[in-house]
């Protein structure tokens, strides 16, 4: 059985006295449930070290929200693998829908995070998903299958069980729309099976986490569906007791 992983995504959110609350609710309802999951949270660059000193001891691990590709120079406002690394990054996002969005990443500059992340010992969360124009037009296996090939195929085979893969509805996320569980089991068996092409060994070890607006009272059946594996959590990550209730809903409480 591959252990589920909730892993909460900032975004650009957040503040010292927020974050400090924030963290110590999530804790102390980590220490209550148990740990019977993976937990992250991958908070915007500045706040790194207050959270790094605040999870330290914990079930609570810490990731980035984006990575470079490049491991030093002349990079003006990048943040490379190894400055995460050294501040005890877990998990780095790469190709979130809005840096592919908003910052014109495509698909070889995921690659080129992923392979940076894997480097210096992060593990890489990465994104792929469709518009809601693209799925209409019946093309969802095909972008979002074509997305992780182009990840996969700059990778070693023997790296493919280092990766977390979560598949984010571009239509889902933010709007209040959710894909069924059906409808997310899809896509996710679609994604095995892809990393099964490149090795089938560790394809059965990959979390897939589904990001599309996964709330509290959606968690369980989402999490129910056979190759849905956690979530990757924007905005109830914000909220202590919605996380934790997806969190429970990850370990089945």
């Amino acid at each position: 059985m591959r252990r589920k992983l909730v892993a909460g995504n900032w975004k650009m959110n957040g503040g010292l006295a927020a974050n400090a609350a924030l963290v110590a609710d999530v804790k102390a309802g980590l220490a209550a449930v148990g740990a019977n999951a993976d937990v992250a949270v991958c908070v915007p660059a500045p706040y790194l070290a207050q959270v790094q000193a605040a999870v330290a001891g914990s079930a609570l691990a810490l990731g980035s929200q984006d990575v470079s590709a490049h491991a030093s120079g002349a990079y003006t406002g990048e943040v490379s693998a190894v400055m995460l690394a050294e501040f005890g990054c877990k998990y780095a996002i790469v190709g979130h829908s809005e840096r592919r969005a908003y910052h014109g990443e495509n698909d070889a500059a995921v690659a080129a995070k992923t392979a940076a992340a894997l480097k210096a010992g992060l593990t890489p969360i990465v994104c792929v998903g469709e518009t809601l124009a693209e799925r209409e037009a019946g093309r969802t296996n095909a972008v979002v299958g074509g997305q992780l090939d182009v990840v996969l195929a700059a990778l070693d085979a023997s790296d493919v069980q280092k990766i977390v893969v979560a598949y984010e509805p571009v239509w889902a996320i933010g709007t209040g729309k959710t894909a069924t569980p059906d409808m997310a089991q899809d896509v996710h068996a679609m994604l095995r099976a892809r990393l099964a092409a490149k090795n089938a060994d560790a394809a059965v070890r990959v979390q897939i986490l589904y990001g599309g607006s996964m709330k509290p009272d959606n968690a369980k059946e989402l999490l129910a569906m056979s190759d849905i594996d956690g979530g990757l959590i924007g905005g109830a990550a914000l909220k202590a007791a919605d996380f934790l209730a997806i969190v429970q809903a990850a370990q089945g409480n």
